[in-house]
């Protein structure tokens, strides 16, 4: 097999393709953890020199006073929705010759301030933080410091905080107006976390597009999830055996609606032509799913993108002033959805 050709614009993601590994992984032999397998650790190393990927953080930071570093705080690496946030990421890291710094928070709050807290110390030039669970606890220390940063995909908690987010209330609605369009009157959602701006906007969406249609909202159609493929198929159950089911499943996240498909394959419950569901963020699984999934687009790695240019003005020119961005969605509509089964006597 051809090996790729080396090249000093190798990226992180390009090491973690090579060594087939995480981009977590990466980040840590680069940053010299010492929890890292040796074998592993030996991998990651020999894609670096094949692909002549180089972080000298330290001969940066001497030369021009910065560490030419961006922190990236995720809750995790285990889903598309943040491959595709990092792909918009990386394009501009890359571009600027910028290095990244990833940690994963698993939604544990003392391990997301930390992290925060370490970064801002001088390992990092700035930090782009994703679905973060307690803001409360640094930003305000952050902005004391001076100490450059952005949100994604979560609003702040004072108004000259920074955010990129997706119009989550009109993904929503969009969504909801859908399953009613096609002729459904029971429908159900599958929240995410409802401590997240995005899961509440989407939820809200879902009940002003009820209300505009006189359709009234019944708390018992409604399941709090966290956005994750087994609270899709706990909901979709706990929704199915109710005396009166929906016929239409919203799903807050393309994950969520995995598991809402895993419960009605078990069920033997065919979608669309039993149930009809739809989901939100459109990641690349979702055009590939049998039926493919009828979804809410979330431009993600725009978000990403986007977000990055912002922390990178923010850093290079701070005398300009930057603007939080929303980003519009876009309904997607493939085979998952159709008008519901009506039995005839």
């Amino acid at each position: 097999m051809a090996r790729k050709k080396a090249s000093s614009g190798a990226t992180i993601i390009d090491v973690a393709q090579e060594a087939g590994v995480s981009y977590s992984t990466v980040s840590r032999v680069v940053n010299n953890k010492s929890y890292v397998k040796p074998e592993t650790r030996a991998k990651v190393l020999q894609a670096m020199t094949r692909l002549g990927y180089q972080a000298n953080l330290q001969a940066r930071s001497l030369a021009g006073g910065r560490s030419n570093v961006i922190g990236l705080l995720v809750v995790d690496l285990t889903t598309q929705y943040v491959g595709e946030l990092i792909r918009g990421i990386d394009e501009v890291l890359t571009a600027n010759q910028y290095e990244l710094m990833l940690y994963t928070t698993h939604r544990r709050k003392t391990k997301e301030s930390a992290y925060v807290n370490m970064m801002a110390r001088g390992l990092a030039d700035g930090l782009l933080i994703v679905l973060p669970r307690d803001p409360e606890a640094y930003l305000t220390s952050l902005r004391q410091r001076e100490f450059p940063y952005v949100l994604i995909d979560q609003f702040g908690i004072d108004e000259s905080d920074l955010t990129v987010t997706a119009a989550n209330y009109d993904g929503g609605y969009a969504a909801t107006r859908h399953l009613i369009e096609l002729g459904h009157r029971r429908i159900g959602i599958i929240t995410g976390w409802m401590d997240m701006v995005a899961a509440r906007h989407r939820l809200d969406g879902y009940r002003a597009a009820l209300a505009a249609h006189n359709i009234d909202y019944q708390e018992n159609l409604v399941y709090e999830g966290d956005f994750t493929q087994s609270s899709g198929f706990h909901g979709a159950n706990h929704l199915l055996n109710l005396a009166e089911p929906p016929t239409a499943i919203f799903a807050s996240s393309d994950l969520v609606a995995l598991g809402v498909m895993d419960a009605a394959r078990s069920r033997n419950i065919n979608i669309p032509a039993d149930l009809s569901l739809i989901g939100f963020d459109d990641i690349p699984m979702s055009a590939v799913l049998i039926p493919q999934l009828t979804t809410v687009r979330q431009p993600l790695t725009d978000m990403g993108l986007c977000a990055t240019q912002m922390l990178l003005a923010l850093i290079q020119k701070p005398e300009e002033k930057q603007t939080s961005v929303i980003l519009p969605t876009e309904l997607i509509i493939r085979e998952s959805t159709a008008p519901p089964f009506l039995e005839t006597i």
